[in-house]
């Protein structure tokens, strides 16, 4: 059976692999609020660094499994026997300095829960709070970093995140809907405007 939607959706999702069509209609674009939630994303985008963002869909249960669902309090204690342990776990991407760079993320987002900062807040504040409607006809409109991904780079690294470069970090504000980039032909795009301001 043939999705009827099919020809309205995204190009870069593709039309045949269910996992990614489901990612694109279910969670990409779509206003994430919660602080945990957003610090997730933003790891597993930086574990997509050089690789295609299907690699990690198609691991990240594996990764959250092995990351204890990615819950800050325990990642931030993994020690280097956690440390060999990922790296001898083949459901994850097993390169030593992203593990590091996801264990360090975590302490540093316990870090600013400590001292009364909303992590959630915090990069929200980037995009004034709202996420930023574009109007792209094609999805190869949208630009590949922006003055927001810009500067929310600087401010991840000033922090100390790794593996959170201007297109990385726009990749991840796309995803997790500070900005609206589905195309106009999607029929996502309405549907994700009409989610603004719900947080």
């Amino acid at each position: 059976m043939t999705d009827s939607r099919a020809d309205g959706r995204c190009g870069w999702c593709g039309t045949t692999d269910p996992l990614y069509i489901a990612y694109h209609d279910t969670e990409w674009g779509v206003p994430e609020y919660d602080p945990r939630a957003l610090w997730e994303k933003l790891i597993l985008d930086g574990f997509q660094a050089g690789l295609a963002w299907i690699t990690i869909l198609r691991k990240r249960e594996g990764i959250r499994d092995a990351f204890d669902g990615f819950d800050p309090q325990i990642v931030a204690r993994y020690g280097e026997d956690d440390i060999q342990r990922l790296l001898n776990d083949p459901r994850i991407i097993r390169s030593r300095a992203k593990i590091v760079a996801a264990i360090r993320g975590a302490q540093i987002w316990l870090q600013m829960r400590d001292n009364g900062e909303d992590f959630s807040a915090w990069l929200w504040s980037f995009v004034g709070g709202e996420p930023i409607q574009t109007d792209w006809a094609d999805y190869r409109q949208a630009p590949v970093k922006t003055d927001q991904s810009e500067a929310m780079a600087k401010a991840l690294k000033k922090r100390g995140f790794n593996f959170c470069g201007p297109v990385i970090v726009y990749a991840f504000m796309q995803a997790v809907g500070m900005v609206n980039d589905h195309q106009t032909t999607c029929f996502r795009h309405a549907q994700v405007r009409a989610m603004a301001g719900h947080g």
